[in-house]
């Protein structure tokens, strides 16, 4: 179970501890270098660093990153 899930700002890694006293680093950007395609997804994916931690967490370590950014993203072109 998660005992505490944070986002270090000084190593850009999300830190999830667990009650059995291991710890997982997630490297935020290595994941926005190898999943985000855009501005676009990178700033969803900085959204919820910043406003859904644990959903983000979850994302990651379930595989589901790339369904989820499919999902949500609209892209519409600008008219000038």
């Amino acid at each position: 179970m998660i005992i505490s899930c944070e986002f270090n700002i000084d190593t850009a890694c999300v830190e999830l501890k667990y009650d059995d006293g291991t710890m997982i680093a997630i490297d935020t950007i290595a994941v926005e270098n190898e999943i985000a395609d855009n501005m676009y997804e990178r700033s969803e994916l900085d959204w919820l660093i910043y406003n859904a931690l644990l959903e983000y967490a979850d994302l990651i370590l379930n595989g589901d990153l790339e369904k989820y950014l499919k999902a949500v993203m609209v892209y519409r072109m600008f008219e000038s």
